[in-house]
């Protein structure tokens, strides 16, 4: 990450169907520069089950908009040409670039085979519910587009460990595959939520047979080395073997360095259950945040119903600050999603506020947030609010960190400053009436006249001799205090 570095998730869930991403966002990268962006997290780049499909339904991780297969030559975001275009236009700015990749399962086979499996229980996958039987599944992907470029690797059942659907007599459900050495990941590798959450949707990938594990390294250096890629968001990481995934973590690091950056996508609320998973990773992966971007959603809901002070509780911001990815909104907690919880529009000011200006976690700006929702959601989201926040994120958000966690609905911090970033600024919000914080910015900004970068606060302010003073803030708002130039 750089000094007070800031990634950008640039897609959402509703992006239309015109294959224009990838010219966007090569065409965006110096604004983006600009604005203080230094690294961007771009959608799962690879051939899907369809066209318009966002990118989850993962058919071929060697397609990358190159061959035409499941009626498509293109992605939803464009043609791989364009894509390592938009790639080397973001370095040349100086912009990391982050890839989604989805290595859970398989979509949209090009054929079915035949094999042994048994149904279980959807609640408890440990249980078995009808005796197993030969099924008919779509399992066998030898990728006919493609005619083994990159790779002749074809996939058989053999190959994964559960499917959702029975050709032979039509019914959907979860069956786990049948055969030597079969089964789903051991429990303590994946969630135990459902019993054992290693099934999840499509083909399930096998990460235990060997064949899988080689063919996933050799894809991965591949996909690395044909995109120039800087780090990888993995998707879904509590429903694939957490061992196989710190075997794959360490050959990426050893070819590609240290610095190559992951980040794990585990959502779930309860800490410990990143924590366990930070814990068998050695701690040297991030993680986003999950739990944070709940208490962000609660805070919007209930207003005053919601105690600030306990914002942070359980979070990876609080306990874990340096694997910490915070991120206010997502495309998975976006309006209309699966994992809905979607963070009020009048508080968004107020949650960037907290990510971008704290120096806990490596913070994440969500696409719709800053360009506007395309959906149905009527909200054009709070550019001129993200630049401005992060305008101070960059040069004025350095230092130490002192919390003012002492009323239910204002909460303030100040950031002292650093060598090269003396001035610092103090953080103050509500989310119930007009309010202030009595806070220290430092004696030696004692005399010192204190403005509202956002503009929400037109007073000047006094800082007295031991470095203290009353900032104020709007109801229902957020001021960020430094000193006038």
């Amino acid at each position: 990450m750089a000094y007070n570095g800031t990634m950008m998730q640039y897609f959402e869930w509703d992006l239309a169907n015109d294959g224009t991403h990838w010219k966007k966002l090569k065409s965006e990268a110096a604004h983006l520069r600009e604005i203080g962006v230094t690294a961007v997290w771009i959608p799962p780049c690879f051939k899907s089950l369809d066209q318009k499909d966002v990118g989850y339904g993962i058919y071929d991780l060697y397609d990358l908009g190159e061959f035409d297969q499941k009626g498509t030559r293109r992605t939803k975001y464009g043609t791989k040409e364009e894509l390592l275009d938009a790639i080397d236009t973001l370095h040349k700015e100086g912009i990391q670039v982050y890839a989604d990749v989805v290595l859970n399962h398989k979509a949209g086979a090009d054929g079915t085979e035949k094999f042994w499996a048994v149904a279980v229980n959807e609640n408890d996958r440990h249980e078995e519910i009808e005796e197993a039987k030969e099924i008919e599944s779509w399992t066998y992907f030898n990728f006919p587009g493609r005619q083994g470029k990159y790779s002749e690797f074809e996939w058989h059942w053999y190959h994964f460990s559960g499917v959702s659907d029975d050709e032979i007599t039509g019914e959907q459900g979860i069956y786990r595959i049948e055969g030597e050495g079969k089964g789903w990941a051991p429990d303590e590798n994946v969630s135990t939520e459902f019993g054992n959450f290693d099934y999840l949707m499509f083909a399930d990938i096998d990460y235990s047979h060997p064949e899988v594990i080689e063919e996933t390294k050799k894809w991965i250096k591949w996909f690395i080395e044909e995109t120039g890629i800087d780090g990888i968001r993995l998707d879904a990481v509590k429903h694939i073997d957490r061992m196989f995934m710190k075997e794959l973590i360490e050959e990426v690091r050893a070819e590609y360095g240290e610095d190559f950056f992951f980040v794990a996508e585990y959502w779930h609320q309860k800490y410990k259950y990143l924590e366990e998973y930070l814990e068998d990773q050695d701690f040297n992966i991030s993680m986003m945040d999950v739990r944070f971007h709940y208490a962000l959603h609660e805070a919007s809901q209930q207003k005053t119903n919601f105690d600030l002070r306990r914002l942070f509780d359980g979070t990876l911001y609080k306990k874990n600050a340096e694997q910490a990815v915070t991120f206010v909104e997502n495309h998975d907690s976006q309006p209309g999603q699966s994992l809905e919880s979607y963070v009020e529009p009048w508080f968004k000011p107020l949650a960037y506020g907290i990510v971008l200006l704290s120096t806990y976690g490596y913070p994440c700006l969500f696409y719709s947030d800053y360009y506007g929702y395309s959906g149905e959601v009527d909200y054009d989201g709070c550019p001129d609010v993200i630049e401005r926040l992060m305008h101070i994120r960059t040069e004025y958000a350095y230092g130490e960190q002192y919390n003012y966690l002492d009323h239910a609905t204002c909460l303030g911090f100040t950031r002292t400053g650093d060598d090269e970033h003396p001035e610092g600024c103090a953080v103050v919000l509500s989310s119930g009436e007009e309010g202030y914080k009595e806070m220290n910015v430092g004696d030696l900004h004692a005399g010192e006249h204190y403005i509202d970068k956002l503009g929400n606060r037109e007073e000047e302010i006094e800082i007295n001799k031991e470095g203290t003073a009353v900032f104020p803030v709007n109801a229902e708002s957020i001021s960020v205090w430094i000193p006038k130039k």
